[in-house]
């Protein structure tokens, strides 16, 4: 694959658009529900088929503002977290975990965040495909998918709130990422779809077990009209919000997403991220 950047004149910011592959769930046609996936004890075991598919995945860095949580399922924002090495768990699940849950009440308005799990990745690309299966390789996810299907997303909220999910289920409430360099990102970027783009009948229902919970996320049926979007180089005060669920279905409700290869940057050092996983509850 090659890749394209677009050198812009004047006040307008240069643009680095990625031709690459990206890659979907092989579905084998006969129906047979995806290969559960199986978290726990320190491995992973995910034998599920992918074929990798060619996209154009634009840069939208200087257009930041034109992509929302409601309106395209993802947004940008600028936030600088004290914590900077993200090798303490501790402090990850206080000070980190602390910080992550203001940044969504003031971007949301939300009343109430539950941060239910969060991961470091500093692997090498392909860890699944290398034989890595110890969490403690763990790199980029290189498969198109949504951490929660609208039915895991239930079955997270009632895992976490046991005695409260009957009334929180009747109103609006979300499962939000977020996503933060550790250090500046070239190599395997992270991509995220239009929700516009992506119509439910392209998600398949996938079982995924972590630890005790049996959950359920979205695998990816290929489709050539998926519009997928990244901000080249992020630094570790870029962060992204990936909606995984919104139980309002009057605004965009997932984004796909998934690391991508920038031949660019093919022999780069691994990429260093962290991803917090919340669930965010209102009081309407």
């Amino acid at each position: 694959m090659h890749e394209t950047q677009f050198v812009a004149t004047g006040d307008q910011v240069h643009k680095h658009h990625v031709a690459t592959t990206l890659n979907y769930w092989d579905d084998p046609g006969d129906g047979s529900h995806p290969t559960p996936i199986f978290i726990g004890r320190g491995r992973i075991t995910n034998e599920r088929p992918h074929r990798a598919h060619n996209f154009m995945v634009t840069d939208i860095s200087g257009d930041e503002d034109k992509y929302l949580l409601d309106t395209h399922g993802f947004q940008y924002c600028y936030h600088e977290s004290h914590e900077k090495e993200f090798k303490d768990e501790q402090k990850i699940q206080t000070k980190y975990y602390e910080e992550c849950k203001q940044l969504l009440k003031e971007i949301t308005g939300a009343s109430h965040v539950r941060i239910f799990n969060h991961k470091v990745r500093r692997g090498p690309t392909q860890w699944h495909h290398l034989g890595l299966k110890n969490l403690a390789n763990r790199g980029p996810v290189t498969r198109t998918h949504v951490d929660q299907s609208y039915t895991g997303a239930e079955l997270r909220l009632r895992w976490e709130f046991p005695k409260e999910a009957d009334e929180l289920v009747k109103r609006r409430y979300q499962i939000i990422n977020i996503w933060r360099p550790i250090e500046t990102i070239l190599k395997d970027p992270i991509a995220v779809a239009g929700a516009d783009s992506v119509p439910d009948a392209d998600l398949v229902g996938a079982e995924m077990t972590e630890d005790d919970f049996k959950g359920e996320s979205w695998v990816v049926r290929h489709n050539p009209s998926h519009q997928w979007y990244y901000k080249h180089r992020m630094t570790p005060r870029d962060v992204l919000l990936i909606k995984c669920f919104d139980s309002d279905s009057s605004v965009a409700r997932r984004s796909l997403h998934s690391a991508f290869e920038d031949p660019t940057y093919y022999n780069g050092e691994s990429r260093q991220s962290i991803e917090v996983r919340c669930l965010v509850c209102y009081d309407a």
